[in-house]
């Protein structure tokens, strides 16, 4: 049976949080992050509140009940940027709407088969939005697969405990509005 992409707003995401919690602690508990119970409930704890962020948007891939893959995010607005940035973004970066990209995991058992290149895909179609931005652990295999994807690099950051981020940015299409 393939995978079925479903896009979610804020309303309709709230039935899939907990499978996203599950999936989150099954992506997370792999080097180089290694995170355990505390971490997965500090992340449940605070999805209800990213739920309600401007622009929000989750796009789930389910095989038959189960999650494969998942990535959401919502509209940075004009003027903010990444907390902690090493460094000033250009500032035409800073001064546009960004879509930050706050999740994009796949099941470490369903990589490789596309599932990650169509969440992302899905979830920046039709963004009104001039750039996608997004924090990665530059440990993370996924770093290697965003920079083919064409992310580039503008600065750094760092966790609260340290761990270092390469913080990335895509160019979106110019787009009109569509109504999600």
């Amino acid at each position: 049976m393939p995978v079925t992409y479903i896009v979610h707003d804020a309303e309709s995401a709230t039935d899939v949080l907990p499978a996203l919690v599950g999936l989150y602690a099954v992506v997370y508990a792999e080097p180089p992050y290694v995170e355990g119970p505390e971490q997965v409930a500090a992340f449940a704890a605070a999805l209800p509140d990213e739920t309600r962020r401007t622009g929000f948007t989750l796009v789930v891939a389910d095989d038959a009940g189960d999650l494969a893959g998942a990535a959401y995010g919502w509209t940075m607005a004009a003027g903010r940027w990444w907390t902690r940035a090493d460094i000033e973004p250009p500032a035409d970066l800073r001064a546009a709407e960004k879509f930050a990209v706050m999740e994009w995991i796949v099941r470490p058992d369903r990589r490789g088969e596309g599932i990650g290149a169509e969440l992302i895909r899905r979830l920046l179609d039709g963004r009104p939005e001039r750039w996608a931005t997004l924090a990665s652990n530059p440990a993370s295999p996924a770093r290697a697969i965003y920079q083919r994807a064409g992310w580039q690099q503008v600065g750094g950051s760092a966790l609260p405990d340290g761990t270092p981020m390469h913080l990335l940015v895509l160019p979106l299409p110019a787009v009109p509005v569509r109504r999600r």
